[in-house]
């Protein structure tokens, strides 16, 4: 950041630049100013007529990441708790506070919103939460990148969400069940009539069916990406100006949206889980 700084009072900043270089996806993590991390892109892999390239990118190493840092904290969390109660020890510390937050996710969310299936569905929606709560919070300490900031990304949790909606739904209901939700019938209208109004509402529930998820992706990136475009703007005008008169002021609003971004990935991961286990709980209400 010095070295930007540096060159931005002697020959301009493009704050632009800044802030598509550190929220764009690529093949490098920057470490500035001690140098950065590279690597080549693989040989395409063709199966037919389709091309691949598996090359992890750089918000691919932070998801993966993110996953292992999940994976230790549960690790550590289930060895602490087994202590504690060998011990006849109500849970404390840090084992405690995530003990109470999978406890809230299992009561509050799942079992509220999805019935007495929640349960079932408590682990993925558990996992679901500190996963994207680990990729929201990565892109705010240093040299850090928000994976939830590719729409790649959050299609893929989106439709994992969406996969799990409609199996569920599938196996709850059964195949003709199932094909209720895209072709309802209309209480009170019969014949020919009931026909015509479930075909004609037959599109626009299996639209319905895709809009649910696309939503959840775009919510998700929209919001990851406003926040680091603000931060990043705000550092720019740091740079831009070169100068504390101006950026003393900016610098304080700077620390106060960092911490209101820290409550925003919080807050993101529990919305996610939230519509996702609202989806689950629609999909099995028409069960019943």
């Amino acid at each position: 950041m010095m070295q930007e700084a540096q060159h931005g009072a002697s020959e301009g900043v493009n704050i632009g630049e800044i802030v598509l270089h550190h929220t764009s996806d690529g093949y490098a993590i920057d470490f500035e100013p001690f140098g950065t991390i590279e690597w080549h892109k693989w040989p395409d892999i063709h199966i037919g007529g389709l091309t691949l390239n598996l090359t992890p990118t750089k918000h691919v190493v932070f998801m993966i990441f993110a996953a292992a840092l999940v994976l230790v904290a549960m690790w550590y969390t289930k060895r602490s708790l087994i202590k504690q109660r060998a011990h006849q020890r109500a849970p404390t510390g840090f084992a405690g506070f995530i003990e109470q937050l999978v406890l809230w996710i299992r009561e509050d969310l799942a079992i509220a919103n999805i019935g007495k299936n929640g349960p079932k569905y408590a682990p993925f929606l558990v996992a679901l939460f500190f996963f994207i709560l680990a990729m929201n919070l990565l892109g705010l300490v240093p040299w850090g990148a928000t994976a939830t900031g590719n729409l790649a990304v959050t299609a893929a949790l989106a439709l994992m969400v969406f996969l799990v909606v409609e199996i569920g739904g599938f196996m709850a209901m059964g195949a003709k069940g199932y094909l209720g939700t895209i072709f309802p019938h209309v209480e009170g209208v019969k014949g020919i009539g009931g026909v015509a109004l479930t075909l004609f509402m037959a599109p626009i529930e299996l639209l319905s069916k895709f809009t649910k998820p696309f939503a959840l992706a775009v919510r998700l990136f929209g919001n990851m990406v406003a926040g680091h475009f603000v931060i990043l703007s705000l550092i720019g005008i740091i740079l831009l100006f070169g100068s504390w008169i101006i950026g003393g002021p900016t610098a304080i609003v700077l620390a106060a949206i960092m911490l209101l971004e820290t409550l925003v990935a919080a807050l993101q991961a529990y919305v996610f889980v939230l519509l996702a286990s609202t989806f689950i709980g629609l999909m099995q209400e028409a069960h019943h």
